[in-house]
């Protein structure tokens, strides 16, 4: 239970992070910014592993949040790109 709690929080820490820095107003609700943020997680995340001979280490490490935030922005961009949002 405490790791789906610890979910929705980061989730929506990460959305929130890549709504407020992608440009422009990038509307959506609560539920929104929580799916973006684990998305985001996941695409950065997976991202990072392609390109890095180093593996996963401590959650919520620095360079890994900031991954997780540019992955939510790159699929705020897809998303509009898609006309999606």
């Amino acid at each position: 239970m405490l790791f789906v709690l610890r979910l929705i929080v980061v989730g929506l820490l990460i959305g929130w992070a890549a709504r407020f820095l992608y440009p422009g107003a990038v509307e959506m609700g609560w539920i929104g910014s929580i799916l973006l943020g684990l998305a985001g997680s996941l695409l950065g995340g997976f991202l990072a592993q392609m390109f890095s001979r180093h593996r996963a280490g401590q959650p919520l490490e620095p360079a890994g949040c900031l991954g997780s935030v540019l992955g939510a922005m790159l699929l705020i961009f897809v998303g509009r790109a898609l006309d999606l949002f």
